[in-house]
């Protein structure tokens, strides 16, 4: 493309400050995981006290992963998050590997299961058909996909706006549960058996990808660090703040779901959330749970696709997919046509898989093995001093990203050994992408390279 047509095209706008990226990353963290993971953990562990354990210990990790990108998203404060700095540390087959699962596997099958349960949510006030649900699901995403295409500023209003009530909300919960809950403080220091006979390190491992997965979404707020007033300020402040509020609110919510109910009701309850607000408040508390999961599950969808269409819009743009992506809408300044695909596919995937429990530990997985891929370019980048003027840096280097990096792949060799089966079917759904990669791997080795970019 000519340097004159460059100029002429239109670009992102710079508008999101440090609320904008702490709504982002927590209306993208606080999504489902708090109301259906905390049951499931309860299966697999035996005391509440290894339970808080365990959600404290993997916030600290994830708030070191927040450093970690911290620095990242502002070494390179592109369009783009984890496909700029895979891309760049490890070539075009790694990004064009990020870009690919992000899209048919990992982001998009997140929205279309959440579509899905903030469908079923808004079934406790008016009965619906399955049909109704799925043409629900299909609503959801159709509304946030013209907020975001009309946009960024749109969005990431709804963004704010829904983050806040519905941190508001688990906040109430928590406070509600403090003053209201009786007779089960003992029940936090007890100590049940375990179901079935799971070994404990597999059981361990379930428990720890599932937690994981709640956690997830540190890495986000990179993604739209192009639309950025200032990326070198606002990502290190919205990941930390971010991820010190997900941190405290999920601690505190699984305390009080653990005081109200104790661990074995955790552990029968299908509805979780709404069982401990029933407990608490009578019948207008399953209303006010159902309104809170609608929150947090369209915040999710919203926030994602805030931030996961700006990957495939930089993988077209470096000429890694279908240059029809490659496209910022002249009037909105937003990544239109990458909206798009991503909402189509979401609703695609509804009609597939149907169920959000089928893609939860699949995602998380595909999931770490980018998150390690991003970490290492973190020390590559540090090596050779990209972008190193004004940039973040993490406090304690090597030692924080070390320790993090060591937990990715211990994550990833324990799951991988104690569920290689899963495992395999996760990594055949990433490799899907391999003979695709061969032909846009080819396509850009034929024309002239754009000068590197600093």
């Amino acid at each position: 493309m000519r340097p004159e047509a460059i100029a002429d095209r239109p670009a992102l706008r710079k508008v999101l400050g440090v609320s904008d990226g702490v709504a982002l990353l927590v209306g993208i963290s606080i999504g489902a995981g708090i109301y259906t993971a905390p049951q499931i953990i309860a299966g697999y562990l035996g005391s509440f006290s290894t339970i808080l354990a365990l959600w404290l210990a993997v916030g600290a990790f994830a708030l070191i992963g927040g450093f970690v990108y911290a620095e990242l998203g502002t070494r390179l404060p592109e369009t783009g998050g984890e496909y700029v700095y895979i891309s760049r540390c490890f070539g075009p087959f790694a990004g064009f590997m990020f870009g690919w699962s992000q899209l048919f596997i990992i982001r998009t099958s997140t929205a279309a299961g959440l579509a899905m349960i903030c469908a079923d949510y808004l079934g406790y006030f008016v009965v619906l058909s399955s049909l109704a649900r799925t043409v629900i699901a299909f609503g959801v995403l159709a509304i946030l996909g013209v907020l975001n295409w009309i946009g960024v500023q749109w969005a990431s209003a709804f963004q704010k706006v829904s983050t806040t009530l519905k941190v508001a909300g688990l906040i109430a919960l928590v406070v509600l549960g403090l003053f209201l809950s009786q007779g089960q403080s003992d029940a936090l220091r007890a100590q049940i058996s375990v179901p079935g006979d799971t070994r404990p390190l597999v059981s361990l491992a379930a428990a720890l990808m599932m937690i994981v997965f709640t956690y997830s979404g540190w890495d986000r707020v990179g993604y739209v660090a192009g639309e950025m007033k200032n990326p070198r300020k606002v990502v290190p402040l919205s990941l930390i703040i971010g991820m010190g509020t997900v941190i405290a609110v999920y601690n505190l919510t699984n305390y009080i779901y653990h005081r109200t109910l104790g661990l074995e009701g955790v552990r029968q309850s299908t509805i979780l959330a709404s069982d401990t607000a029933t407990r608490l408040m009578g019948p207008i508390g399953a209303g006010f749970v159902a309104v809170l999961v609608i929150l947090s599950t369209t915040s999710s969808i919203n926030g994602t696709m805030m931030a996961a269409p700006r990957a495939y819009y930089a993988l077209a743009r470096d000429g890694l997919f279908f240059k029809w992506l490659d496209y910022i809408h002249p009037k909105f300044r937003t990544p239109a046509r990458a909206i798009l695909v991503h909402c189509l596919w979401a609703g695609a995937i509804i009609l597939i898989r149907g169920k959000f429990e089928t893609i939860v530990a699949g995602m998380v997985f595909a999931v770490l093995i980018f998150y390690s891929l991003a970490t290492v370019a973190l020390f590559k980048l540090r090596r050779d001093r990209i972008g190193e003027d004004h940039a973040y840096r993490i406090p304690l280097y090597p030692v924080l990203p070390a320790v993090y990096l060591v937990g990715l792949v211990g994550l990833l060799v324990f799951r991988g050994y104690f569920e290689w089966q899963k495992s395999l079917a996760d990594l055949a759904f990433v490799a899907t992408g391999l003979p695709f990669s061969y032909y846009w791997l080819r396509k850009i080795r034929r024309r002239p390279q754009p000068p590197e970019r600093i």
